[in-house]
């Protein structure tokens, strides 16, 4: 009985000691404790930055440790989608001279950064007024469809330089006005304005380089550029009347028309074209312009009905490098581009003939305004306000993020985040050598 008991008592041994195991094996683990959550830091402090963002400074530096050691790249985690720009692109505010400082600094930045691009941005209301008091959170620019911070704003008026171009080819009749309308010119411009004269017919004559605008040469350069114009006739090429209407000694009195000689012979002759060489003009005025300081307001001031025939130079020769100089044409159409009606069918150009109004696709492309008068008082009422619309617009200055020289034609679009208003701004530019001089 006692080997039974211990044996009894040996084997109770044994299933306890096996029931605690089994106990033991399907207990589940000890979980130890999470890591407590830390709290955020602050976005900046007095020392300062402490956080990724800080409102108004861009972005700060990165802490190297805590979350964002934990934005490593990690090849098996896919990339996060690129951000689009937000209304909020721009908090830092662009540098904005003190009145009257402006231009003085522009110049400066100009020469030091090649890379700086200036937009002069003119803004009318629905009534055709200048609208004043806009600040750089109202404008967006954009190069090539991307969006630009605005790195210079000022609205201070800047000096005009102003090459003032005639046009001689006009008929009699509209040239009288013109030729009278020619004093109200200086009274458009300040002292610290410069001026520099034009003509074209068949030829372009220079009157005068740049010459102070309130100086007293001006008016006797407006008086020598002065001439009668042409007359207005209706060309006969057929008919009795054709060859030559008139003789004197057997030779015809018109030289022009005289049978054998550019005319032709026979029943028929061949109408002297007429000339009208604009784009000759504008590339001469161009040239002028372009050794003139680039803080100042580079002008071509046109007076023309907008003809164009003739010119050596053509008007994408000419045009591109109006937008590589960063010139503005101004214009006042006369004659029968400003007659209503058939001002607006004269932009439209019928193949192998003369264009009728080469003149407004100068004015729209380069950002400047284009105006349209018959009598004296209203063509000496558009050289001031086109000389005060070119003197007081808002200048916007980005970089480009395009290479410095790459001879690619770069679009400009300038946005203003209001209603009912009307932007008018160069199209867009050629990067050149001459802005890293």
């Amino acid at each position: 009985m006692v080997r039974n008991g211990l044996s009894a008592i040996a084997l109770a041994s044994v299933l306890f000691a096996g029931g605690g195991l089994a106990a033991a094996a399907q207990a589940p683990a000890a979980v130890p404790d999470a890591p407590a959550p830390h709290p955020a830091p602050p976005l900046a402090t007095a020392d300062g930055v402490n956080g990724p963002i800080v409102p108004g400074s861009g972005a700060g530096e990165t802490p190297a440790t805590g979350a964002s050691s934990s934005t490593s790249t990690n090849p098996d985690q896919p990339a996060a989608p690129a951000q689009t720009a937000p209304d909020n692109f721009q908090t830092a505010p662009p540098e904005q001279p003190a009145a009257g400082e402006g231009t003085k600094q522009l110049g400066t930045i100009i020469r030091t950064y090649t890379n700086f691009v200036q937009v002069p941005v003119t803004v009318k209301d629905t009534k055709g007024k200048l609208v004043p008091g806009l600040t750089w959170r109202d404008f967006k620019v954009f190069e090539n469809g991307q969006r630009q911070p605005i790195r210079w704003f000022t609205a201070d008026a800047a000096p005009i330089s102003m090459a003032f171009v005639i046009d001689q080819s006009l008929t009699s009749d509209v040239m009288a006005r013109v030729n009278d309308s020619l004093a109200g010119v200086q009274n458009a411009l300040t002292p610290y304005d410069e001026i520099a004269v034009f003509s074209y017919g068949h030829i372009t004559h220079e009157w005068t380089g740049f010459t102070g605008a309130q100086s007293s040469r001006v008016p006797y350069i407006f008086s020598e550029a002065k001439t009668t114009g042409t007359e207005e006739e209706t060309p006969v090429n057929s008919g009795p009347l054709a060859g030559c209407p008139v003789s004197k000694n057997g030779e015809c009195v018109d030289p022009n028309i005289q049978e054998g000689r550019s005319v032709g012979g026979g029943p028929f002759i061949t109408i002297p074209k007429e000339i009208h060489t604009l784009n000759d003009a504008i590339l001469e005025a161009a040239k002028e312009l372009a050794t003139r300081p680039k803080e100042r307001r580079r002008v071509i001031y046109v007076v023309s009905d907008g003809k164009e025939n003739g010119s050596k130079a053509t008007y994408k020769e000419v045009l591109r490098y109006l937008e590589t100089n960063n010139i503005t044409v101004y214009a006042t159409l006369v004659g029968d581009s400003a007659r209503w009606g058939e001002g607006y069918l004269s932009k439209f150009h019928l193949p192998f003939t003369m264009y009728d109004n080469r003149l407004t696709a100068y004015v729209i492309t380069t950002g400047g305004t284009l105006y349209s008068e018959r009598g004296v008082n209203g063509i000496e009422d558009s050289y001031a306000k086109l000389a005060e619309e070119a003197r007081t617009q808002y200048t916007l200055g980005y970089y480009s993020h395009e290479p410095i020289l790459d001879g690619k034609f770069r679009k400009i679009e300038v946005r203003v985040e209001r209603p009912g208003l009307d932007i008018t701004a160069r199209d867009g530019y050629y990067p050149s050598a001459q802005n890293s001089q």
